[in-house]
């Protein structure tokens, strides 16, 4: 498992946070340039993600370190989580973001949404939604499904 590249990220990544709470901010470092250097993606130190988090492909992932996710998301290669004029990302709880997807600046992303491949984030997207296109729009709910 771990010799998938985007298996041995979220070890990585989970190994780091851990070190930061147990006050070992030396080794919270190494372990940031070790997955940095091994997997190919930058997970800023102070970046939270609930339990469930899913790296699919880890090269060219890249998470601001002031990002908050919820538990059980997924993220797919080349993804970029960033910040902008000082405000980061709310992700909520399954949200799936797909290949080199962009979700920039203060937005929230709610509850079971998905993000389509090479969308660029740059408002709010709610529940139950699925976001597409540069920039996103929202092309479908699970409340108009029902």
């Amino acid at each position: 498992m771990l010799f998938s590249d985007g298996s041995l990220c979220t070890v990585l990544y989970r190994m780091m946070r851990a070190s930061r709470r147990c006050g070992l901010g030396i080794l919270a470092a190494v372990v940031y340039k070790l997955n940095a250097f091994l997997t190919g993606a930058v997970i800023g130190r102070s970046a939270e993600f609930g339990p469930g988090l899913i790296i699919l492909h880890s090269v060219g992932v890249v998470v601001n370190t002031s990002v908050r996710g919820g538990c059980n998301v997924i993220i797919e290669g080349g993804v970029t989580i960033g910040a902008e004029k000082g405000r980061s990302p709310v992700l909520g709880d399954n949200v799936y973001i797909g290949s080199g997807a962009k979700v920039i600046g203060g937005v929230k992303v709610g509850n079971d949404v998905r993000i389509g491949a090479n969308a660029v984030v740059v408002k709010d997207v709610p529940d139950e939604a699925t976001a597409v296109g540069v920039p996103a729009r929202i092309v479908r709910t699970r409340v108009q499904e029902r």
